[in-house]
This record gives C-alpha cells, sequence and structure tokens, in this order.
C-alpha cells in the first residue's frame, strides 16, 4: 500500500519544453533578412566610398593603387570640376529646375488630390485611374510625342519647358499618393471652414494642406531624388550645353576627359552631384518614414 502511495504521490518527470516552431521560423526569416539587408547596404556603400576616396587622388593613384587610400589628399580636384569643367554651371543649372519642378509638382498634384478625394463626380474614379496608369507606363515611349509638343511651344532648350515636363512627369505617382493621404483627414474641418466663409482654395492651403505636411515634405522628397537623377527627359529636350544640368553635364566629361585623362576631376564632380542627394536624404529620412505611416493611420 505505501509503495502504490508513493509512486501516485510522485513528481511527474520534468519535460523540456522546446521553441515553437512559429517563434524558430520566424527568427531563421529575421536573420535571414537581416544578412541580405547587410549584403545590400555593402554593395550600394562600397562604389559610393570608392568613389569619394577617388576624388581625393591624382590620376596615378587612382590606376596604381585603386583601392587604396589616397597619397595625397588633393583638394583641388574639387575646384578644377568645378571652374574647369563647368560642374559649378549644371549644378545651378539643375537646382533651378529641380527645385521649381519639385514645387510646381506638389501644387498641382496637391490641388488634383483634393478635389479626387472629397469630391464626388462623374469621371472622377476613372480620373483617378488615368494618374494611376501613368504610374506603369514606361516614359521612354512618349519621348517622340514629348519632343515634338515641347518643340511647338517654343520650349526647347529652357528652363520653363524642363520644369514643366518635371512636373507632370511626378503628378502620377504623387497624385496617388496625396489621394489616399487626403481621404484619412477629417471630413469636418473642411466643412467647418466652408460654413466659416472660406472658400474652397482657403480650406486647401490655409487647413488641408497644413495637415497634410507629412506626406508633402515625403513627396517632395521622392520628387527631388528622382528629377535631379534624371538623365533621358534632359537628354532630349536639352541641347544646349549652357544649360546642361548635373546628369548631363558627368556624362559630357565622362567623354571628354576621357581623352584628357583627368578621371580625379571626374571623381570630384560626380561626388559634387552625389552631396545634394545625400543631404536632402540625411535631413529629411525620418520625415520619410512618418509621412508613409501617416497616410495609412486615421
Amino acid at each position: 500500500m505505501t509503495t502504490l502511495l508513493d509512486r501516485t504521490s510522485a513528481p511527474a518527470p520534468a519535460v523540456r519544453s522546446e521553441p515553437p516552431r512559429r517563434e524558430i521560423g520566424s527568427r531563421v526569416l529575421g536573420g535571414v533578412s537581416q544578412g541580405f539587408l547587410l549584403i545590400w547596404g555593402a554593395m550600394v556603400l562600397f562604389p559610393l566610398l570608392w568613389a569619394v576616396l577617388s576624388s581625393f587622388k591624382s590620376d596615378q593613384d587612382i590606376f596604381t593603387s585603386p583601392w587604396g587610400l589616397p597619397s595625397t589628399w588633393r583638394w583641388d580636384n574639387f575646384s578644377r570640376a568645378w571652374n574647369e569643367s563647368h560642374i559649378g554651371t549644371y549644378f545651378f543649372n539643375s537646382v533651378i529646375v529641380v527645385c521649381c519642378g519639385v514645387v510646381l509638382t506638389l501644387l498641382l498634384s496637391s490641388a488634383v488630390a483634393y478635389v479626387l478625394a472629397r469630391f464626388e463626380f462623374p469621371g472622377s474614379r476613372a480620373l483617378f485611374y488615368v494618374f494611376v496608369a501613368g504610374m506603369v507606363f514606361p516614359g521612354f515611349l512618349a519621348l517622340v510625342p514629348l519632343f515634338f509638343v515641347v518643340q511647338n511651344l517654343g520650349l526647347m532648350n529652357s528652363y520653363l519647358g524642363l520644369i514643366l515636363v518635371y512636373a507632370t512627369h511626378g503628378m502620377s505617382f504623387s497624385v496617388f499618393f496625396l489621394t489616399a493621404f487626403f481621404k484619412t483627414q477629417s471630413k469636418e474641418l473642411a466643412e467647418a471652414g466652408l460654413v466659416d466663409g472660406c472658400s474652397h482654395w482657403g480650406v486647401l492651403f490655409r487647413i488641408m494642406l497644413p495637415l497634410a505636411r507629412p506626406g508633402l515634405v515625403s513627396i517632395g522628397i521622392f520628387q527631388f531624388l528622382g528629377m535631379w537623377n534624371e538623365y533621358l527627359l534632359p537628354l532630349v529636350l536639352n541641347t544646349d550645353e549652357r544649360r546642361y544640368l548635373v546628369t548631363q553635364g558627368l556624362a559630357n566629361i565622362a567623354v571628354t576627359q576621357g581623352y584628357h585623362s583627368d578621371f580625379s576631376g571626374l571623381f570630384a564632380g560626380l561626388t559634387i552631384s552625389i552631396l545634394p542627394v545625400l543631404a536632402v536624404y540625411l535631413a529629411f529620412h525620418r520625415q520619410i518614414s512618418a509621412g508613409m505611416t501617416a497616410g495609412a493611420l486615421k
């Protein structure tokens, strides 16, 4: 009897708990994704760092020790690229065209997106899908008719022609993004503004655009990066060397400097063209994340 009671009252042997399969799978997937991101980041950063280091080298150092540090840090490469290779002129041309193009894109796309988000009228959904279709339409297919349109308007080789083309080229994504953003905003605020005597333009500029600031900042950054790196449109619509943009100027320098063997000046010009993109991203990378998530939350 005692033996039976002892057996029944004895504690059960401890069972080793194993982590669930889902937890193991999530850890493995997280490790793989992090490893992929690290490899991707190294693939992006390594050519960038190599180009920046090459901009401080002499032509001899570039060919004799392409992977090493500069034997002498040549700061004069930047002044030579800025003045002799006319990177300064190309840089300011790009600043004028890109900044005006971004501002015009934000103004036009915000007005269109506000109308599509707030008002129901015949063809509103069809118009919205037209802008959505513009996001997937290959831009190079429209180069020939776009060339003749700009030429017939007398805007070839002009800042205004490039600004208008850049603004319309970036409207599809901007309208798509801002329409979803405006739909999350409160309708009561717009109605209260109308009751207080504010016009529709006043509601847009005084109430809705300040509320949509995170989305506008995100769109502005994306448009700036895309317009600054654009090469095909200015190549077709801007053949005047005095009005070349940075991308055209670098391509021209790559051809001409290849004969002069001034590769250090070429890398210096490339570094100068990269600086605005890095500055904009480092200054506003948090606003990009905030703007992308703000439109999804109500």
